[in-house]
């Protein structure tokens, strides 16, 4: 038989606990949470549970179980190490017509508890009868990731001014439409930037007017991180199901696009290897008509928006034409692809700095200090800067930074085809040549970049020679 699902009113209402473990001290967290009075018996109490008993948050009930300790009580719960005794609970508070869970035992359970997606008011409760834990726990998570924080506050404030938004909008239609709004809306989004009184103010101003608000467009900038979708945040996951419009990258990943919402309209924009190219300004307007349109428009990002990637100029824009918008940050290369091959960017005997360099055109190397660059003790990480590696190798050299320098080049970070290689400056622009290095790739100069010949951990390692043959000469010599 199915279970009946219930959400039970606990608070001011007596729940026996039986046990004093680790697990009984977590079951009894969370009826204090629910506002339950809570009693637990047992000969002995884990230190959480003793500084329960101090503060006078839960009444103790010291010594061996006995049945009358569940009178006066609407359910228990049994969390015990002993089955039998489990079982001797669940018979007694069956018979007195108690609510019975016993812990990871559904056979001696006449209830389940649930696993619990918390956005209160709002509570998204999951069970399996018991059957799979494991595949609840997975379940929970995915939809813990898709669920706003900002739905919790967005509900407390409707339920606050339901009667006045019944009164308001009598007709069905425009009642369902004002509620879409309100989620939609600029009221959700202000909640969602930690502003709830500029939000209750919108809230009000609407109520003042008869007429249902107009849907109002809004843009994220979100950062989808170097390419690897597992590196996702949740809120930038949540964009992308919410997302009407999505003007991505050219180099964002497929896994990361398959991720968004399946209806939503894709639009590839920016350039890749000096391809197809649009404009910035082609990118504002897109940004513009859809927002206008009353559509929420992701605009996806490689890496941080805000890290070489434009991501202030579209922020100018957006206040410039009064459109609402939030940023997601994202995970930005040199953070991801230093991780991906063992490399530390910061090291107490290395470096005490870190340096992120721009170099995806001439112009831009000649407005580099140089001489700052190439200072000892500090990590420089050097965005699209593939095509200049000569330049790079010569100006550094030049400026006093030593041609025996540590490098790592990450080529493709985090994606499955990553390739990283190693070596020393003076050495650079020949290996990867030799290798065949290709945008987009992420060069890490300094001390701490030798760390990737023994700590790096994912994709191909390459090397002068290259490290795979080196290991199986090493192999060799040892036979």
């Amino acid at each position: 038989m199915p279970l009946y699902p219930l959400f039970a009113d606990l608070n001011d209402r007596h729940v026996l606990v039986v046990g004093g473990g680790d697990v009984a001290a977590r079951k009894t967290a969370m009826l204090l949470k629910a506002g339950a009075k809570v009693t637990v018996g047992a000969p002995v109490l884990a230190p959480e549970l003793r500084e329960w008993v101090q503060q006078g948050r839960i009444i103790y009930k010291s010594g061996a179980y006995q049945p009358d300790w569940l009178d006066g009580t609407w359910l228990v719960i049994a969390a015990t190490r002993s089955r039998p005794l489990n079982a001797r609970i669940a018979a007694d508070g069956h018979v007195r017509q108690r609510l019975v869970n016993v812990v990871d035992d559904p056979a001696l359970s006449s209830f389940q508890v649930p696993a619990l997606i918390d956005r209160s008011p709002l509570l998204v409760a999951i069970s399996s009868h018991g059957a799979a834990p494991m595949l609840v726990r997975r379940l929970r998570e995915r939809i813990e990731s898709l669920l706003d924080p900002a739905l919790g506050s967005l509900l407390q404030l409707a339920q606050r001014y339901r009667a006045r938004i019944r009164a308001r909008h009598t007709d069905h239609t425009q009642h369902r439409r004002f509620y879409d709004w309100l989620h939609d809306g600029p009221v959700h989004a202000l909640l969602r930037a930690a502003q709830p009184l500029h939000a209750e103010r919108q809230l009000v101003a609407a109520l003042a007017d008869r007429a249902v608000p107009k849907a109002t467009g809004s843009i994220a900038l979100v950062g989808a991180g170097p390419g690897d979708p597992g590196l996702l945040t949740l809120r930038a996951l949540r964009a992308l199901n919410e997302a009407d419009v999505i003007l991505h990258d050219a180099l964002i990943s497929e896994p990361i696009l398959d991720l968004a919402r399946r209806d939503a309209l894709r639009i590839t924009v920016g350039k890749r290897g000096g391809g197809t190219h649009t404009p910035q300004a082609s990118i504002h307007a897109l940004m513009l008509e859809h927002a206008r349109a009353g559509q929420r428009v992701v605009r996806l990002k490689g890496g941080d928006p805000f890290v070489f990637g434009r991501g202030g100029e579209e922020l100018e824009f957006l206040r410039a034409h009064n459109v609402s918008y939030e940023v997601v940050p994202g995970i930005t290369a040199a953070l991801a692809c230093a991780a991906y091959s063992g490399v530390p960017l910061t090291h107490r005997d290395h470096a005490q700095s870190v340096r992120l360099v721009t170099a995806h055109c001439g112009q831009s190397l000649n407005t580099l200090d140089w001489s700052e660059l190439a200072r000892e003790r500090q990590t420089l990480a050097i965005y699209m800067g593939v095509g200049q590696l000569d330049e790079l190798t010569q100006e550094l050299i030049a400026h006093g930074r030593g041609g025996d320098t540590p490098f790592a080049l990450i080529e493709n970070g985090t994606l499955p085809q990553q390739r990283t290689l190693t070596g020393k400056l003076g050495d650079l622009p020949a290996l990867a040549t030799r290798h065949a290095i290709s945008a987009p790739a992420l060069l890490i100069l300094g001390e701490v970049a030798a760390q990737a010949d023994a700590a790096h951990w994912y994709g191909e390692l390459l090397g002068d020679p290259p490290q795979h043959l080196a290991y199986l000469r090493t192999l060799a010599d040892a036979a």
